[in-house]
């Protein structure tokens, strides 16, 4: 796994600085899971000029951010750190009781960044769901905007997520995939079929969008 993480966070960082030095400030969007853990804390002391980056989630469970399930408390513990910690942050998680009454305030505070992402950080899970979008979950294919609202299920909680558009809306795409299980998964969606059944398609079979995939085991 090492030199895999040690390769995507060399990549992103370098992507990151390249963006600063072209334009004057860079813009990167971030997953939760299991491999954040890793690549945060490595992402966090590179060479970057973290004051001109804004950061923000690819999506948030609908709990409190100081809950051990909360994908912004991750990115404060472990990326939001040392010079990292200079950045400006969005989160995606309000004071509303569900995510459907908070997903125009959502909108509003994802409309103050500088559109489109430079960087996005995608994992996958292993039903081959990206961000908040699921298999089981049809409405999202066409949602415009960029903040959708999730609700909870018999598998899941609440959530909130970038909509496929804001996903999309980026310069490059940075995807991890860790295990075989989940290799097994990406093999499978890069096959044609329908995007909903493996929502990582959403990525995969697009032209607009450079996508690196780092395979870790």
């Amino acid at each position: 796994m090492q030199n895999c993480v040690v390769q995507l966070v060399k990549d992103m960082a370098g992507y990151l600085e390249l963006v600063i030095n072209m334009r004057g400030n860079a813009f990167l969007a971030v997953s939760g899971g299991r491999t954040p853990e890793h690549v945060f804390p490595l992402l966090a002391k590179q060479a970057v000029a973290w004051e001109k980056v804004s950061i923000t989630l690819a999506d948030e469970r609908w709990v409190d951010t100081e809950h051990p399930d909360s994908n912004e408390r991750l990115a404060r513990r472990l990326l939001l750190q040392g010079p990292a910690s200079r950045a400006r942050f969005v989160g995606l998680k309000t004071d509303h009781q569900n995510p459907l009454d908070a997903e125009a305030d959502v909108e509003a505070a994802l409309t103050t960044l500088n559109w489109p992402l430079d960087a996005l950080f995608l994992g996958m899970g292993e039903d081959g769901h990206i961000a908040s979008l699921f298999p089981d979950e049809k409405n999202w294919s066409d949602v415009p905007g960029l903040a959708l609202a999730v609700a909870d299920s018999e598998k899941r909680q609440p959530r909130m997520s970038l909509t496929p558009a804001a996903l999309l809306n980026s310069h490059h795409i940075f995807v991890v995939i860790s295990g075989p299980e989940k290799r097994a998964i990406l093999d499978a969606a890069m096959k044609p079929g329908p995007v909903g059944d493996y929502p990582i398609r959403l990525v995969l079979h697009q032209q607009r969008v450079p996508v690196t995939i780092y395979a870790v085991d």
